[in-house]
Parts: structure tokens; sequence; C-alpha cells
């Protein structure tokens, strides 16, 4: 049976275009014209001075944190749902993350529940724009300046999503972006760090390359311990190609979001995701949470129905406070989070990708309601 993929690619510009132009260049490592062409384009797109391109969404966390002088010690408010590089990039730094829980409608960090996290060691807030769901910036920027707290955007999900008219990226201290094959601009594997801040910009091209000077001859003398976080140009030349098209891909998930909410509303036992108010959701991923207690199913019966009609789909992340790993680490994993756990044992998306076709949702959605019938 033919399967509709969860997220699939969409590459619908000049890609090969540049790739065979940065090929037949020879610049396919980190130098060549198209890692700053990117780094300028998608900064534009963002509505911000900088982009400092990177291998990976996780890197570009880990430099934002290091530049923000983020270290052993310190703490970092962060959503308890969210995927797991948002606290590993934490802990790589040394610091602590520490968890909040969501909220039940928008899925995003509580915000109202942030400052009983607090402590002399917090020294930022990291809102995750889930699903491509902007968070409450206006409230966590209000919250971060009375407690004198850097904002760092994990907008992995998030390209060209929006709050009160500005877009994703440029809402607080610093941003990190994901470009992995599944995100609304994709490079395959990479990542970018943005901001308005000359001295954060300045630091995070100072340690992503092995801390090598900015200026002057490469002497191979290294005054500080840096990383090997460059972008390829044949990335960038993907990314470039990607970014010339994000509005028309942004449009494309708007559209698959909008459709999905109007075909599956309606069903007794269906949850959907929230916009926040004032807020421009990019719909990366259309999520499902199914409440047994009021269709008298569950959610992987469901899954199981959908996989049985070849549509795949992906469960919801695990709470952080879950996570072996943190718990392993030293993270404090106690405490009662009930929106993230209920998102988590109940939640699943949907075939999300841009080029995916409008019968092919309609489909899904059909299947969705059948299953609520029988």
């Amino acid at each position: 049976m033919p399967v509709i993929p969860v997220c699939s690619p969409f590459l619908a510009g000049k890609e090969l275009v540049y790739i065979a132009e940065a090929v037949s260049s020879g610049w396919i490592s980190s130098s060549g014209k198209y890692v700053p062409e990117f780094e300028n384009a998608f900064a534009e797109y963002c509505g911000v001075k900088h982009g400092i391109a990177v291998c990976n969404g996780t890197a570009a966390l880990h430099l934002a944190l290091v530049a923000l002088g983020i270290g052993p010690g310190d703490e970092v408010i962060i959503p308890d749902f969210t995927m797991a590089a948002s606290a590993f990039a934490v802990c790589h730094t040394g610091a602590r993350p520490v968890f909040v829980d969501a909220e039940k409608a928008t899925w995003n960090i509580n915000a109202g529940l942030i400052e009983a996290k607090l402590t002399p060691r917090t020294k930022a807030i990291m809102p995750v724009h889930i699903f491509g769901n902007p968070c409450d910036m206006g409230r966590i920027a209000h919250i971060a300046a009375r407690h004198g707290l850097a904002v760092l955007e994990d907008a992995a999900e998030a390209h060209g999503a929006g709050h009160g008219g500005k877009k994703a990226g440029s809402l607080g201290t610093i941003a990190a972006f994901s470009f992995f094959a599944n995100k609304n601009v994709t490079t395959g594997e990479g990542g970018m760090v943005v901001t308005n801040d000359d001295a954060l910009a300045e630091a995070c091209r100072y340690y992503k390359n092995l801390c090598f000077p900015l200026t002057g001859p490469r002497t191979y003398l290294h005054r500080d311990i840096g990383f090997n976080y460059r972008m390829s140009n044949l990335h960038a030349a993907l990314g470039l190609a990607q970014t010339e098209k994000a509005d028309y891909y942004r449009e494309l998930r708007i559209a698959h979001g909008l459709l999905y909410r109007e075909l599956l509303h309606r069903i007794p036992g269906v949850i959907l995701q929230k916009n926040q108010p004032d807020g421009e959701n990019v719909y990366w991923m259309n999520g499902v949470c199914v409440q047994p207690e009021m269709c008298g199913r569950t959610r992987d019966e469901l899954v199981a129905h959908l996989a049985a009609n070849g549509v795949e789909t992906r469960l919801f992340f695990n709470g952080m406070h879950r996570q072996p790993a943190l718990r392993k680490y030293g993270c404090d994993c106690s405490g009662e989070y009930p929106a993230s756990d209920f998102l988590a044992d109940n939640g699943f998306y949907l075939p999300s990708g841009s080029g995916l076709a409008e019968k092919d949702i309609r489909m899904i959605c059909a299947l969705i309601r059948d299953f609520f019938r029988g």
C-alpha cells in the first residue's frame, strides 16, 4: 500500500542549480559564497541583523548559549514538553535545564509558571515554539526584563512564524533554528543562530570555528576552546534556494494546517493545538491528541488504524522530566507536569510536509472520522 510520509523534504526552487555551481566551483567545504549569502538572506527573512550558519540545530542552540556566557552552575528555563535537543544543548554547557510544564491549549511553555522556577542561578529562558506555534513572547520578555535574563528562542520548528507582527528569530535576545530535512526550510542537516546583538554575533562566529581569530592572519594560536560547527558551502547553497522560497513553503504549511482544522475540529475526543493570541502558527507539524475518556478509543489505536491504511505518523515527545539521561545528569525531575504528561501519552502528529497533496489530507481526515464512528 502506498504510504503517505509524515514529512518529506520539499525542494521546489534553485537547489540543484546552486549545488551544481558550488560543486563546479570546487568550494564544497565551509568556504565559498553560499555560506554568507545564506546567512544574510535568512537573517533578513527573520528581520534581524546577523545570521551564523552551523552544522545542525543542536549546535546552534549550544553556540547561542555559549555566546550568552552560560556555563557550569547556571540554570536555563526550558519547556518540559520539547525535543530533547533543547535540554541537551544546555547540558553541553555544564549548566542545568529547569523544566516548566506546558499550556494545555497551545502546548507551549506555560509562561504563568516560569517565575516559580527562577532561582539566583537562572541566567536565561529558552521558549520553544512547539510545532511552529509561537509562544507568549510578550509575557516571557516581560518576565526576562524584570529579572535581568536573556531570552533564547528555540525556533527550530518555527521558520516564518510570527508574534505581534515580528518574525520568530527576532523575538528574543538570540535565536536558534534547525534546517533538518523535515523543517519548513531545510538544508538536509544544518542550523543557524540569528540575533540583532553585534557582540553575540561576533562571539558565535568566533566559537563556531575553533576560536580562530576573526580578523588578521591565521597563526594557529587559540586563546579559547571552540567548536567545529561550520556549515558547508553545499548545505548553504541548498539553504539559500530554500530561503528564496520560504514564504511559499510557509503558505503551503499554513494552508495544510487550516484544512486539517476545518476537517477535524468537530470530532468528539480529538484535541487540536490552539494558537497563541497575536501569534501566527506555521504548522510545522499538525498534532492531534486523543481523549480516551471522551471517545472510548486511544491514541495508539488510531495510530495503528492510520498505519494500516498507509498513513505514517509520529508520537509526541516525552517530557523532559521523564528522560533517564537528564535524571542521570542531575536535573530535578521531581514535581508534577500534567499537561506535558497528557501530551506525551495521548498525542501524535499527522503528515505535514510542504508538498502534501490536499487529497491526501482529506483522505487522512476521512480515515480519522471513520475510526471514531466505528
